[in-house]
């Protein structure tokens, strides 16, 4: 087990970052995991543990009070994190998100109030694009933002909000057309908006509700939610960067960092469901031996390792393509496509291994069968990253005849 997905040319303080959540994760979240999630409850207790290793801080810049470690050291936290409970991985991502959005095109007033606090967990981050009827297609954003004085109005609702109850910032994409004339392209006329709020449900601040938690299949502990604004009124120094219409490219930007962390997040479910598979085989015995000296079950250890080991170097190999200062959201885009497929393989057949007992509530691999359908969709879908995949392929590969 220890010699997949290993990562080559860390540095020590890497390497002890990941040490020391590794040794948490074993400790602290895989005994727990399982129960937790067929309780549905909130992991409070390993949040706060979290907190105490700084995580929360890890990507902040060290003069806002946190690490200021790259995507990559993310992105190898949060596989490991995902590798003991795919729901606190959750936790951690809509707050980073949010923390590099801020870091990255928030103005200086907006970086000093909420990124100290941010780094030290004192407050938590969420995003949302998605509403109700919009699925994948952002532009069909109905969520309406106008222009009153020196505030904003804002009223719409939003949907798949992680982290929706707990969260004391939410950063929302809205429609704003101020300043941009009819016949403005949908994703220039949209704005991002940070909202403060209290934690928890109902009406949390004047004019936005945050109703109960959505029931899910899979993904539970993590409260996923809807928003409502009605009449929510917000000042002017709220808009993300100072300036309406960025709001679209402020979302693509932080989706790519999350398009990463979904990717590391499979890498991390389908190592726990190897390690679950391989383990499984040594020691159930059938026709007198056990299961992993059948042929049939050495090939598909063989296809689940390999999947594991292919889809780590696509996840690192975006994550650094990101730290560079390139773009990345072809590799991002390929990272998150073959990692989510390849965990929902892997781990459909950990539960094969499993055998009937893989039914059973009292094996971790039916949690791990709920949860790995989520990747699919979080962050888009895979028909989704074919498209960017496709149409950036035609880019670096211009017909010039």
């Amino acid at each position: 087990m220890a010699r997949l997905a290993q990562t080559a040319g860390l540095t020590d303080i890497q390497q002890e970052i990941l040490s020391t959540v590794r040794d948490f994760v074993d400790k602290e979240i895989i005994p727990v995991a399982t129960e937790l999630e067929h309780r549905d409850e909130y992991p409070q207790q390993i949040v706060d543990g979290l907190k105490e290793l700084g995580l929360f801080g890890l990507m902040i810049p060290e003069e806002y009070g946190g690490l200021g470690e790259s995507l990559l050291t993310y992105a190898l936290c949060v596989e490991e994190i995902a590798r003991g409970w795919m729901s606190v991985s959750g936790i951690i991502n809509t707050h980073f998100i949010v923390a590099y959005m801020l870091k990255q095109h928030g103005t200086q007033e907006q970086k000093d109030h909420f990124l100290p606090r941010m780094a030290a967990g004192d407050i938590r981050g969420a995003f949302s694009m998605s509403e109700p009827g919009l699925g994948s297609d952002v532009s069909a954003i109905t969520s309406k933002a106008v222009k009153d004085g020196d505030e904003y109005v804002l009223n719409g609702q939003k949907m798949w909000l992680t982290n929706g109850g707990t969260s004391s910032l939410v950063a929302v994409l809205v429609r704003s057309d101020e300043g941009h004339p009819e016949g403005t392209a949908p994703h220039k006329s949209m704005t991002t908006f940070l909202i403060e709020k209290e934690p928890g449900f109902g009406e949390v601040r004047p004019g936005l509700t945050i109703p109960g938690k959505i029931e899910k299949m899979g993904y539970k502990g993590v409260d996923t939610t809807e928003l409502i604004m009605d009449g929510l009124r917000l000042p002017a120094d709220r808009v993300l960067g100072g300036v309406t219409g960025r709001g679209f490219y402020q979302m693509m930007d932080g989706v790519e960092v999350g398009r990463v962390n979904v990717a590391a997040r499979g890498c991390g479910v389908a190592q726990r469901a190897f390690e679950l598979g391989v383990q499984y085989a040594q020691q159930r015995h059938t026709f007198g031996k056990p299961i992993a000296q059948h042929q049939a079950i050495q090939f598909k250890l063989a296809e689940m390792a390999t999947k594991v080991e292919a889809a780590h170097a696509m996840m690192v190999n975006a994550a650094r393509k990101k730290d560079s200062g390139e773009r990345n959201d072809l590799e991002a885009g390929m990272a998150k496509y073959l990692a989510s497929e390849y965990c929902k393989e892997v781990v459909e057949d950990a539960f094969r291994i499993h055998g009937g007992y893989g039914f059973s509530k009292e094996y971790e691999i039916e949690r791990l069968y709920r949860e790995a359908p989520m990747l699919l969709i979080g962050e888009g879908t895979a028909e989704i990253q074919k498209m960017i995949i496709g149409r950036r392929l035609l880019e670096e590969y211009r017909f010039q005849g």
